[in-house]
């Protein structure tokens, strides 16, 4: 026999114990009774049971699980629920849900079957759920349970009263039908007087529970003295005694007329100031009296920007002033969004009541945090810092030493505290000891950077900064103090990575920037240089010659890059890739890189003179610049990864610097680069040109400020030609183009690019573009 049946057999006989009329019913039995008498035999057998069962509990939960279980097994359905109203809310709840896990659920008491019949009074009986459109299946979806059919009736009083619903789902026979509606009612009504004593049982425990749950509270906040604790214990139980989303103790700050709290519950901010006039917390700080706002946006005085700042959404405020014992208002409690509607009359009476009870201990807490702050200031403010501190009195004698500074001299407070810097630091440290003397004569502060000190048999590299330590009344002299900064792991470790990457990603490592190195979309100007004819130079100088002719001119030409904060990405063979804007940008970083270029063309002249001199072979190079968008972070695999630069804007810097050879350029840039210059170069727009592997054109420009009338007399004169004759290129009128571009060479007749472009006319005039030219070239090499 299942767990029901037994119960079922037990109500049973429970009925038939009760019944006053056992032997006459058994005796009608014999005389075969009606149906109908049968049914109404049955009918109040069970209302007694009902009535005996609820008599017998005490507590709402177990009438709520009993009525639940009795009306299922009745009705003969799968599952059942027993919604009360509550009239604070406006919500139907129920603490049992057959067949589901026991917790409290509510609903609105105006939505869906259930709402509809506590507002209209009638019961109903549905036989298709989802044919239903009062029937919510959403809950199904949630519970994955299926609802087929409904029986739903109001838990009337015998006054006609309502006070909840009884709703059964799913017969597990047939149909649910009339006579299941007025047994339901019929059970739910005889039970009704039994849920309204419990449920006023229940309040008045609950009521009596908030009472000492409150006193025991007060008697254990006030009892509490640190001022960051007590803010906090306050506010959490003000939002947990009122079922708030968040609320804020403000005290006031006489000093600077502002309302302070050191924690806002709900947000990552610290101290949050205010003046003590301004907001809903300024008007209840001044006027002593409590604001209960029900829709925030609706009152004027609300300012919605902490709301925009932080994403919460404020409903409803409830604002109250905080009163000591004489009288005098000394801050506000704020309680934010009120779960279930505005704030009530009792909500704001019972803040009240706790926030007259603990001004006394905030008053106190304040005044011993003031205390317990300057006099802990020194020695908090000294064991948080990275830096060594010593602190020394005016005859010498060490008085304080942080951790860090215990660490750093590889002693021990023993061996330093209450000892004379001049029995401390001797030998190769004594010059310290000469060194704070001499600020303790001038009064003036002494730095010393990467000094050396021989600390527990250790060298030591050290930023020194030496000090006077003055009262701040009266200028009375106290002693000094020394600030040691160990920079010996540090500068150890930037050397060893500057070898193998540039210096300034190996500085920003070091200060802890991990996040550069994760990969990033920057942008950034990206150079390429590459040696012309080094495969000549390495054939006749041979490996070693080779090695060391690379080294000096890598030399020479890393110097230009790191002079304009360039970063030095890698070593291609014989060429050179960098960036500007790599790691750290600039708003200049283009000009930078063009500035670089320039310096690395006279560079390279200087250099050829010096071989020259030597009877070395002197060399020649291309550079090419681009502006773009580029990822760069680390990339490889776990065993080997480089910090570098990938994306569109590289290769195309890489094919400008090729194209170098085709142009007979030295420095070319793209239009990218050309039109983010905030400086004035010489330049002259060199083509429109589509590189290998893209389909786009790209405007190309030579820088030629690396000149001198010597290398290249009437620049000016060239250039306007030079670019007349392009234009005139463009525009298909080859003749004229020739024209002007001749006219260049005889201003330079060196200016082999004029001649490319004559070339170039000829070539057209005899083998005539398309419609549509628009004076684009397409390289075909890379």
């Amino acid at each position: 026999m299942t767990e029901i049946e037994a119960k079922g057999s037990d109500r049973r006989g429970a009925g038939e114990a009760l019944s006053p009329n056992r032997g006459n019913l058994r005796r009608r039995a014999a005389d075969k009774p009606s149906k109908d008498e049968l049914k109404r035999l049955r009918h109040a057998e069970i209302l007694l049971n009902v009535s005996r069962k609820c008599a017998g509990l005490e507590s709402l939960d177990d009438i709520l699980e009993a009525l639940v279980e009795m009306t299922s097994w009745e009705i003969g359905c799968e599952r059942g629920t027993l919604f009360l109203n509550d009239p604070l809310t406006g919500e139907l709840y129920s603490r049992v849900a057959q067949g589901t896990f026991r917790r409290e659920i509510r609903i609105l008491n105006s939505t869906g079957v259930a709402g509809h019949v506590f507002q209209t009074g009638e019961g109903t009986v549905i036989h298709d759920a989802y044919a239903d459109s009062r029937f919510n299946a959403a809950i199904d979806q949630q519970t994955g349970f299926t609802t087929r059919n409904i029986v739903c009736v109001p838990v009337r009083t015998v006054k006609g009263e309502i006070i909840g619903v009884m709703q059964s789902l799913n017969k597990k026979e047939g149909q649910f039908n009339e006579d299941d509606l007025d047994l339901l009612a019929d059970m739910t009504t005889q039970a009704a007087v039994a849920l309204q004593s419990s449920q006023y049982v229940e309040r008045m425990k609950k009521t009596r529970a908030k009472e000492m749950e409150f006193l025991d509270l007060v008697a254990d906040v006030t009892s509490q003295l640190e001022l960051g604790t007590l803010l906090q214990r306050v506010m959490s139980e003000a939002t947990r005694m009122l079922g708030a989303d968040r609320s804020t103790l403000f005290l006031n700050d006489e000093k600077t007329n502002q309302l302070f709290s050191r924690v806002a519950q709900g947000t990552s901010t610290g101290e949050i100031r205010l003046p003590n006039h301004l907001g809903i917390a300024g008007a209840t700080f001044t006027s002593g009296k409590s604001i209960n706002i029900p829709y925030a946006y609706a009152d004027l005085r609300f300012n919605p920007s902490f709301d925009k700042q932080t994403g919460f959404f404020t409903r409803s405020i409830l604002c109250v002033p905080v009163t000591n014992k004489a009288g005098k208002v000394i801050g506000v409690t704020q309680v934010l969004n009120k779960r279930g509607g505005p704030f009530t009359e009792e909500d704001e009476q019972r803040l009240k009541a706790f926030t007259a009870q603990v001004a006394i201990a905030l008053e106190n807490a304040k005044l011993f945090d003031d205390v317990q702050r300057m006099k802990n200031y020194n020695d908090s403010m000294l064991e948080s810092m990275s830096n060594g501190v010593v602190t020394l009195d005016e005859n010498g004698k060490i008085v304080t030493c942080n951790r860090a500074a215990l660490g750093i001299l590889k002693a021990e407070t023993k061996d330093v505290v209450g000892k004379a810097a001049s029995d401390f630091f001797v030998g190769p440290n004594a010059w310290v000891v000469e060194r704070l003397a001499k600020v303790k004569e001038s009064q003036a502060i002494d730095t010393m950077l990467d000094a050396n000190l021989e600390l527990g048999g250790e060298k030591v590299s050290a930023n020194l900064t030496l000090m006077p330590l003055i009262s701040g009344e009266g200028g009375k002299k106290l002693g000094s103090m020394l600030m040691i900064e160990d920079i010996s792991s540090e500068k150890r470790m930037k050397a060893t990575m500057s070898r193998y990457m540039d210096p300034t990603i190996a500085a920003k490592m070091l200060e802890g920037g991990q996040d550069l190195l994760g990969g990033a979309s920057t942008e950034a100007t990206v150079m390429f240089t590459d040696i012309r004819g080094f495969t000549t130079i390495t054939e006749e100088v041979g490996a070693q010659g080779t090695v060391a002719f690379l080294n000096e001119y890598f030399t020479l030409m890393v110097e230009c890059i790191t002079k304009e904060e360039g970063m030095l990405d890698k070593f291609i063979g014989d060429a050179i890739m960098a960036a500007f804007g790599l790691p750290i940008a600039h708003d200049d970083d283009p000009d930078r890189a063009v500035r670089a270029a320039i310096a690395m063309i006279r560079e390279l002249r200087r250099w050829n003179a010096d071989r020259a001199a030597r009877g070395q072979k002197t060399i020649d190079m291309g550079i090419g610049l681009n502006t773009d968008m580029v990822v760069s972070g680390n990339i490889g695999s776990p065993r080997r990864m480089d910090y570098t630069l990938i994306g569109d804007g590289v290769n195309l810097a890489s094919r400008l610097e090729s194209a170098c050879k085709s142009y007979s350029a030295r420095i070319l840039i793209s239009d990218n680069t050309f039109k983010k210059l905030k400086g004035t170069y010489r330049t002259r727009s060199v083509d429109q040109v589509v590189v290998k592997g893209k389909t786009e054109p790209v405007g190309v420009y030579e820088v030629l400020d690396y000149h001198s009338e010597e290398t290249f007399p009437n620049l000016v004169d060239v250039v306007t030609y030079f670019n007349e004759g392009v234009r005139q290129y463009r525009a298909a009128k080859w003749e004229k183009a020739i024209e002007k571009f001749q006219k260049a060479l005889e201003f330079n007749a060196k200016d082999k690019l004029s001649e490319t472009y004559i070339e170039r006319c000829t070539y057209m005039k005899e083998h005539p573009p398309a419609d549509g030219w628009n004076g684009v070239w397409v390289m075909k090499e890379k």
